[in-house]
């Protein structure tokens, strides 16, 4: 690392002379405006951006801005940009729900129709290259001043074992101590009861209710409707059998905040159609949920807000590429929002502790290697700060054959204005695997920008010290962590701030883009409600200011696990190491699709050999960008390659 000493020097000096320059000028205007014109010079000129790289803003037209939340690399090269209806309750009113696709080479964008609102969706890579989309948004929170009317979640049963009941919205309860009338937001299906024999004599024994839940609320504005008791409530207009076997029974009914809540609406985005296609939904509705790849290519949908705007209580399902349909675990097991999970190379998946917000602060906080199968959940110790994980970022460290992880930052849970600059790393390959901390960050970070770099490193950017930027604490900070030597390089500082559903993505050119910005407040005081960021930035890193780079062309377009392919270059001689990138669908710091793989290659004349691992835990099937670096760290533009 003495490059990266020296360029910490230069900077400094660069720094030193601004302020030289600069002292004798009279007047803070003056100041001001010769400090920013020549921080731009500085950064301006080559032999800067070849130590610290540049950024530039990318701004759509007009009619083609959106708040994007949610972004994925898709196998064409362009990037699928979602924000349904972007965290806008006016958007949601209308039913204008908007996805984009960027070309990041021409420069071109395309609205593309969206089917629902996928505003705070799961998403994934598929084998065949298509995106699964699960997950998104039923109804908008109402925070505690403005809800109007007392309500809450009222509890459903029906004792009737020959058929279930339907209860359409705008059904009415009425309390049978309390005499207080609700009425329904939504239709609800109660399944019929069950039939329990005993299994030695074939007796009768009894019925076991039908189950279900409805979000219910007073029909007039007021704090007389409120109740403080358990109340068992009768369903008007029914009678006879149907009156005596349904029921509901509801707590406190009160004028409190009310959640969001999750659809089990499920698409698959074809990048090559650019169309959403509708398949199967789940069984869950779910408002932050996590998708992630298994040993056999089905994908695990986990926790979230469902359609009442509870946490799904552990129930996790698998969605089979093959049928398009879901099926639940036979295990549970609940976590917070948003849970970073990922799957290691004996089959079973880690939790690293990030997570992107909601849940109780005592369950499934923990991280460990889980078992889907059996359920078994081996916690990992040794994590610092274990309180201040929830929008921390979590990344597997290049090559992913080392299975070593680093979580990033993080605050408290909720609104909490707590954040850690604390990075914690573990390597699973130990037989007794534990945390120990990495480099420390400046500043305590919530939503950290992660993404890993052809060329091992990560580049670790913005996010902010307090939620969602209050108190203008953003961060307009870049690093590149380098895990060869376990240290944080500092580089040039990105134009945007970044906090809430913010991103980025590695690009095929070497290139990151990053994406979004939802803060509470746009000014230091907290006085102004903030504005969505709307502009793309990209950052081109040092190593793509370098005289030269690599060229890589040529080669199959599909390599099997174990087998090998060869691949054209003109320096093929000076590349020292090749990586297989896992391309990124990213949303609220997290990201578990990203993954850099070490493939062994030799060479040849001006051919390069590369040979993809047997693993199919490591080398998941679907498409990959193919990179190659030379003895300087230069990587080349990536090829695309599928494994089957």
């Amino acid at each position: 690392m003495k490059e990266a000493g020296r360029r910490r020097a230069r900077r400094l000096a660069i720094s030193t002379v601004v302020v030289l320059a600069l002292a004798g000028m009279n007047g803070p205007w003056l100041y001001r405006f010769g400090t920013e014109r020549y921080h731009r010079y500085v950064i301006d000129k080559p032999e800067y951006k070849a130590d610290n790289g540049h950024w530039d803003i990318v701004q759509f037209p007009k009619e083609y801005r959106q708040d994007t939340i949610h972004a994925v690399l898709l196998h064409t090269g362009k990037v699928l940009l979602v924000a349904g209806s972007g965290n806008n309750q006016d958007n949601f009113n209308a039913k204008r729900f908007e996805s984009r696709i960027w070309d990041p080479v021409k420069g071109t964008v395309k609205k593309v129709p969206t089917p629902a609102d996928l505003f705070c969706t799961g998403h994934t890579q598929l084998a065949n290259g298509n995106i699964l989309i699960a997950g998104g948004t039923k109804k908008y929170e109402k925070l505690k001043g403005d809800v109007k009317k007392a309500g809450g979640v009222m509890i459903l049963y029906n004792e009737n074992p020959d058929k279930p009941m339907t209860l359409p919205q705008g059904t009415k309860f009425t309390g049978k101590a309390n005499g207080k009338s609700f009425v329904s937001t939504d239709s609800v299906l109660i399944p019929r009861a069950t039939k329990v024999f005993d299994k030695s004599t074939g007796k009768f024994l009894r019925n076991n209710p039908g189950y279900a839940r409805v979000v219910v609320e007073a029909p007039k504005e007021g704090t007389e409707y409120e109740t403080g008791a358990q109340d068992n409530y009768r369903i008007r207009g029914l009678t006879g059998a149907d009156e005596r076997n349904t029921y509901g029974i509801g707590n406190k009914f009160g004028l409190d905040k009310r959640d969001f809540e999750g659809i089990k609406n499920a698409y698959e985005f074809d990048p090559v159609a650019e169309k959403y296609i509708k398949v199967d939904p789940m069984n869950e509705a779910r408002w932050y949920p996590t998708l992630t790849t298994l040993s056999d290519g089905k994908v695990l949908s986990v926790s979230g807000l469902d359609d009442i705007g509870q946490l799904v209580p552990g129930k996790n399902e698998v969605f089979d590429p093959a049928t398009k349909k879901w099926t639940y675990t036979t295990t549970k097991r609940q976590f917070p929002t948003y849970p970073a999970l990922f799957l290691m190379e004996n089959g079973k998946l880690f939790y690293s502790g990030s997570n992107a917000g909601y849940g109780p602060d005592n369950v499934g906080r923990d991280p460990g290697i889980w078992d889907v199968d059996t359920n078994s959940f081996t916690k990992v110790p040794g994590l610092s700060d274990p309180n201040l994980l929830e929008t921390s970022a979590t990344v597997l460290l290049a090559p992913a054959q080392d299975e070593k992880y680093m979580v990033i930052g993080g605050g408290g849970v909720g609104e909490s204005k707590l954040s850690t600059a604390k990075t914690r790393l573990v390597d699973l390959k130990d037989a007794d695997p534990k945390f120990v901390d990495g480099p420390s960050l400046e500043k305590g970070t919530r939503y950290p920008q992660t993404s890993i770099l052809p060329d091992d490193t990560v580049l670790v950017s913005g996010g902010s010290e307090d939620y969602r930027g209050r108190g203008e604490s953003d961060i307009l900070q870049a690093r590149l962590y380098h895990p060869d030597t376990n240290s944080f390089e500092e580089v040039a500082d990105p134009l945007v701030g970044r906090n809430y559903h913010s991103g980025s993505i590695l690009l095929p050119d070497g290139r990151v883009m990053f994406f979004g910005s939802n803060p509470l407040y746009a000014d230091k005081g907290d006085t102004k409600a903030g504005v969505f960021e709307q502009r793309i930035e990209i950052y081109t890193p040092p190593y793509l200011y370098r005289d030269s780079r690599p060229d890589l062309s040529g080669g199959p377009g599909s390599i099997a696990r174990g087998a090998s392919g060869a691949f054209t270059s003109a320096h093929a001689s000076s590349i020292k190491k090749v990586r297989l990138i896992r391309p990124s669908a990213s949303t609220h710091v997290t990201d578990v699709d990203q993954r850099s793989i070490a493939l062994d290659f030799k060479t040849a004349g001006n051919k390069i050999t590369v040979t993809v691992p047997k693993d199919r835990n490591l080398v998941q099937s679907g498409w990959y960008m193919l990179f190659v670096d030379d003895d300087q760290g230069t990587p080349s533009k990536a090829v695309w390659v599928k494994v089957p």
